[in-house]
């Protein structure tokens, strides 16, 4: 091998170390705590900024290609794309992604010879994460975090500074390590009295941090069981249709589509502690609800006859004058039994007996880019295909939680929950439950359905709120405050799972502050980096 092919290697290393330790399979979370070393040692000796650069680069071409591979079954089998132009989709998505990475090298490249990489690299990387869930209207997924999000003691920190400071911890181990194996591998270090000192003032207070996020873990998680017993409850069942996407929008399947999730609400709702919440994923009714008469059907079977209230993805269009062109919504509509207390946005079903009333609309707010709508479309033509395929949908407007009896429903469809300031702007608005439908089949059979339900994990741990979710291929089921998941559906399956869920009003930090942690360590770096200024002006010392 030569020397160039070695120093690729360490980059090659994270890569597969952080491939393999992202939801799905393989799914060890564990190797998130130590997949950064082998990059973080290679920016240490590297040649020069950009050689460190590179190596980022590197890692994230081997990991970003192969964690996002699903982006070729949604724009090529899905959306009908020719292979090369998926493929490309693919490829400049991940070095979008990788750029992160090799600024994050860079950077510990720059301050590595005058700073100590434990407490530098941690709000460097999520600094850089803030400025990538923001920019091009974001793209925070497979965040660090989300690698624990089955690991509950670390998860708990999210109540604080939400995700990134679940990705704080872990990029903040990874540095310990590769400091206290410094010798082992070969990396330059003070004499032993320095050495000691080093550990004793850089090393020791980051171990302490880690082990007091697992006590905050170990303390949090039977504090908020506790809260979750004492809070009122609301019985909900969990709908997942299993409709194939190539069927989904074709009108000669409606009527399949509506009786299968007919049959598996009505079977729920025939239960002996039957739910008063029915949940349906996105857009499982193909067609525009209030010029329908199948939705006079659904309501009359299961919200009139059953007394359930149902929450049900589906597109909606309007016009806002008599002459201008429809714009289309994807949506989200609440329907109660017609005597209900009033509740809600009161919208009446015209022309319809009066089995039900539309209690509440919520319109997608953050729409996918070239899935929902094409930026730039003017001068991407040949992506047309895609929003043929998939809808060109217009925003819609924060209208604030749906009200359904106690229940103040917080809804995030689909692509929403990986945004966590959406989850948290419908809880500051009195949300006491939060509701995730979705529809994954675009992803097929890739370890995609697992990264969604991961960061809807998050969701419900930084708000301490339980989580309703109803996916139209799965993953469905319920995630309490404390982030465990329950009723777990199987892939691919036509199911239906009913969960007790608590209706908590608490605030946590991060309701309040919001990512104020991953601001203050984008800030962090500029004292940072004055202080590197001045250091480098004197002779560098080892680290």
């Amino acid at each position: 091998m030569t020397g160039k092919a070695k120093k690729l290697l360490p980059a090659l290393a994270s890569g597969l170390l952080l491939l393999a330790a992202m939801p799905g399979r393989p799914g060890f979370a564990w190797l998130a705590w130590l997949a950064l070393v082998p990059l973080l040692r290679a920016c240490r000796t590297a040649a020069s900024h950009a050689n460190a650069a590179w190596l980022g680069l590197g890692t994230g071409m081997v990991f970003y290609p192969l964690a996002l591979s699903w982006i070729t079954i949604v724009l090529g089998t899905y959306g009908h794309l020719e292979w090369w132009v998926s493929g490309a989709a693919l490829l400049l998505l991940s070095l979008y992604m990788s750029l992160y990475l090799a600024l994050f090298a860079a950077g510990c490249r720059w301050f590595a010879p005058h700073l100590p990489l434990v407490w530098v690299a941690p709000p460097l990387w999520v600094g850089l994460d803030l400025i990538r869930t923001r920019l091009f209207t974001g793209f925070p997924w497979l965040d660090l975090a989300y690698s624990q999000f089955r690991t509950p003691l670390p998860l708990q920190c999210a109540d604080l500074c939400g995700h990134h400071g679940v990705t704080f911890l872990i990029v903040l181990a990874n540095a310990v390590l590769l400091t206290v194996l410094a010798p082992w591998l070969r990396l330059p270090t003070a004499p032993p009295p320095d050495r000691r000192r080093e550990l004793l003032l850089v090393a020791l207070p980051a171990v302490l941090l880690l082990a007091a996020s697992l006590i905050y873990g170990a303390w949090r998680l039977p504090q908020v069981a506790e809260l979750d017993r004492r809070a009122d409850q609301i019985n909900v069942a969990v709908v997942q249709g299993n409709i194939p996407q190539d069927e989904k929008w074709s009108p000669s399947y409606q009527r399949r589509t509506v009786d299968r999730y007919l049959a598996l609400s009505e079977a729920a709702l025939a239960s002996p502690s039957p739910p008063s919440l029915l949940v349906w994923p996105e857009t499982a009714l193909p067609f525009y609800p209030l010029e329908s008469p199948l939705f006079s059907e659904v309501v009359e079977r299961v919200v009139h006859r059953r007394r359930a209230a149902l929450l049900s993805g589906a597109p909606h269009r309007e016009r806002s004058a008599p002459n201008e062109p429809p714009r289309y919504f994807n949506s989200a509509f609440l329907v109660e039994p017609a005597d209900y207390p009033l509740s809600g946005m009161q919208l009446p079903l015209a022309d319809r007996p009066p089995f039900g009333r539309l209690a509440g609309r919520y319109d997608k707010q953050h729409l996918v880019p070239f899935g929902e709508y094409i930026p730039l479309r003017s001068i991407l033509p040949f992506l047309a295909p895609v929003v043929e395929t998939m809808g060109d949908f217009t925003p819609g407007r924060a209208t604030g939680p749906i009200t359904c009896q106690n229940a103040r429903i917080g809804v995030l469809i689909c692509y929403e929950s990986i945004f966590a300031d959406l989850a948290r702007r419908e809880v500051s608005q009195g949300a006491n439950l939060l509701a995730n439908i979705t529809n994954d089949a675009w992803f097929g059979r890739s370890n995609a359905p697992w990264q969604h339900l991961a960061m809807s994990v998050f969701r419900a741990v930084e708000n301490r709120r339980g989580l309703a979710r109803a996916a139209n291929t799965g993953f469905s089921g319920a995630i309490d405050p404390t982030g465990r998941i329950t009723a777990l559906t199987e892939l691919f399956t036509a199911d239906s799972r009913t969960v007790h869920l608590p209706l908590l009003a608490i605030e946590t930090v991060f309701d309040r502050f919001g990512h104020l942690f991953a601001r203050l360590c984008l800030l962090l770096l500029v004292p940072a980096a004055i202080l590197r200024l001045q250091r480098a002006r004197r002779p560098a010392t080892p680290q």
